[in-house]
């Protein structure tokens, strides 16, 4: 197992998914990272606002380093989410990264229209999974951990 990278604090990751597999699998493959993660989970829409907002349940959670919102989600879909989230100055320097299973070449313009950071597919398999860890490490929790150092 890879030691983990010192750093001054968890990462912060905010997870947007309402399918307990789907959250599940990412929080076993989270623990395969070489850098400390805390993982926050919300599973609708307004649970994420409230999140980000720290109302009621979520009061004493932190502003996360980093978003990963799937679009189909009850209560408030994740473009609503992903719109007010970057028309709100306290969030929308944020990324976000859009983990969808629609591979809808309309979600996905629409998504950098209301400027998504990246577009993900979500993985099918463990491999996919592995390869999906590689790519968050490397693309962006090496530059928040840069910043937290």
């Amino acid at each position: 197992m890879e030691m983990k990278v010192n750093q001054a604090r968890p990462i912060e990751i905010l997870l947007v998914e309402d399918n307990p597999g789907d959250v599940t699998l990412l929080k076993e493959i989270f623990k395969l990272s070489q850098f400390s993660i805390h993982l926050g989970v919300a599973r609708n829409g307004e649970d994420a606002v409230a999140y980000l907002r720290q109302d009621g349940f979520y009061a004493f959670t932190r502003k996360p380093d980093l978003i990963l919102l799937d679009l189909n989600l009850p209560k408030k879909n994740g473009m609503e989410v992903l719109e007010e989230i970057k028309r709100d100055p306290r969030f929308q320097q944020i990324p976000v990264l859009i983990l969808t299973s629609s591979n809808q070449e309309s979600d996905r313009e629409r998504a950098f229209r209301f400027r998504a950071s990246h577009y993900l597919l979500k993985p099918q398999d463990l491999s996919h999974l592995a390869s999906l860890l590689k790519y968050l490490e490397d693309a962006w929790m090496k530059p928040i951990h840069a910043n937290l150092s």
